[in-house]
């Protein structure tokens, strides 16, 4: 066990992609934590899985025009933060609109967004793009520019969940109560909404599309198993979050496992082992 670590530590110390990957890993696990606690609390964990995919759309469409009309600032993280916002939109206008028809709406709008980056991918001219990278997550593709962008996302997400903390845990809780005293409960929605697409978006590299919900919800869901405290679920959420992340990276590094995917494996080990964990305490 001590060599695997020693192994693991020379390999980040000596290779930059797994030393980026690791850091990626462990500043975004950050966000997760304390964005999936209020995605779960909130119970809106199939929003979070509708922006996921429908951000295939933006990652798609960022790549078509900037390789036809010649526009390298606009990168795929771009447009999938572009798409994810869109999405925030429509999926909040729809809930709060047409609620009878919540579940299929958003149904559309999901496939609408993967049927939409699937297209574009597909046409975009030159080189062909690898769409497993972006549908199934690889965490070893992270760079230099990736780190720095999770780092800025990841602070602004925790910006918002500061100033508004109070108000996003009444509304997550209690939304009835939350308008009755005053707070604009559709306001804040949005502003979860939000949080939650900029969350997904960092995750498009570490679990892609596919995955995405399960890295975003298990960890949080794990948490709240332990306390009915919201910020002790954040705290629990965002270790279980960096454990499984770097862990899943040790292990697919040293044994050649697909990295995303084994990463999600562990999220969903440790939320089976917490139902046995508190049955065994009752």
């Amino acid at each position: 066990m001590t060599d695997f670590f020693a192994d693991f530590l020379d390999a980040v110390a000596e290779v930059p992609l797994i030393r980026y990957a690791l850091l990626s890993g462990i500043v975004s696990s950050l966000t997760f934590g304390v964005v999936g606690s209020l995605v779960v609390t909130r119970q809106i964990a199939y929003v979070a899985s509708a922006i996921a995919h429908s951000i295939l759309g933006g990652i798609g469409a960022a790549v078509y025009c900037s390789r036809v009309y010649d526009l390298p600032w606009l990168t795929p993280m771009l447009g999938a933060i572009v798409a994810g916002l869109v999405s925030v939109a429509v999926i909040g206008w729809v809930t709060l609109r047409f609620k009878e028809r919540e579940d299929t709406i958003i149904g559309a709008i999901w496939a609408l967004g993967m049927a939409a980056g699937l297209l574009f991918l597909h046409y975009a001219p030159g080189k062909a793009v690898n769409m497993e990278s972006f549908i199934f997550g690889n965490i070893l593709l992270t760079s230099r520019s990736d780190v720095v962008a999770t780092l800025v996302l990841g602070v602004l997400v925790f910006v918002l969940v500061g100033l508004f903390y109070h108000k996003l845990v009444a509304v997550s809780f209690d939304e009835e109560f939350a308008r009755l005293r005053g707070v604009s409960s559709k306001a804040y929605y949005f502003l979860l909404l939000g949080l939650t697409a900029m969350s997904v978006v960092l995750l498009v590299r570490i679990a892609g599309l596919i995955l995405a919900q399960a890295l975003l919800v298990l960890p949080a869901a794990t948490a709240s198993r332990f306390s009915r405290s919201l910020w002790v679920v954040m705290v629990l959420a965002v270790a279980l979050t960096a454990v499984c992340n770097t862990a899943g990276l040790a292990v697919s590094y040293e044994y050649d496992i697909p990295t995303g995917p084994f990463i999600v494996f562990l999220a969903v080990g440790c939320y089976a082992l917490s139902f046995l964990f508190r049955r065994n305490r009752a």
